[in-house]
């Protein structure tokens, strides 16, 4: 009995000490970096920091259809959350949106990615600090590329110094389950995202 209770406690011990709080797991799920569910939608990959907090204010953007919490950007095939969190895969925390063009656009999502997290902090996001929470856009053609740097340059004009990446979407792997709609599942607020006018 105090073997079990013991790799009990280690076990949630090593998921508190990652970047959650839930010890669930699930196989990731490979997406597509352009696969909507729906003829005519379109698709975004933001990373802000932890995703929890990203999704939380992407999916209220009204004209977004549905989001997915995920792992891009890396070298590791089907990582897990743990081994995102170890800083050795090289991913990102990122959400994968997908959206009706014809009630919003991808400059509105955008902004919103942008007016709620820093784009000025560097190798992290709030208290949490990591490769796997820096702030990036994973464009997935020109246009999305162009968008991007135009609104960085808005903000770079305002005299802000922005540490946004703009990289080439690469293969987005769906989080383990327990990792979606986490705010609206468990309740409460992101404590590293808030909004602020920036544009």
């Amino acid at each position: 009995m105090p073997r079990l209770l013991n790799l009990l406690a280690l076990g949630l011990l090593s998921a508190l000490s990652a970047c959650g709080q839930s010890t669930k797991n699930s196989a990731p799920v490979t997406l597509l970096p352009a696969a909507p569910a729906q003829a005519g939608n379109e698709t975004l990959i933001l990373a802000s920091g932890c995703f929890w907090g990203t999704e939380y204010f992407l999916k209220r953007v009204d004209g977004v259809l549905s989001t997915t919490v995920g792992y891009t950007g890396g070298h590791v095939e089907n990582p897990s959350y743990e081994q995102v969190c170890s800083k050795r895969t090289g991913h990102y925390e990122a959400c994968l949106v997908e959206y009706d063009p014809k009630r919003t656009s991808a400059e509105a999502i955008l902004r919103t990615f942008f007016e709620t997290h820093d784009p000025t902090q560097a190798n992290g996001q709030g208290p949490d600090i990591g490769p796997q929470y820096r702030s990036a856009v994973f464009y997935q053609n020109e246009a999305q590329r162009d968008l991007t740097q135009s609104l960085i340059g808005l903000l770079t004009a305002k005299g802000l110094k922005v540490a946004t990446e703009v990289l080439p979407a690469q293969a987005f792997y769906s989080a383990e389950g327990y990792h979606q709609d986490y705010y609206d599942i468990k309740g409460g607020t992101p404590y590293c995202h808030g909004y602020r006018k920036l544009f």
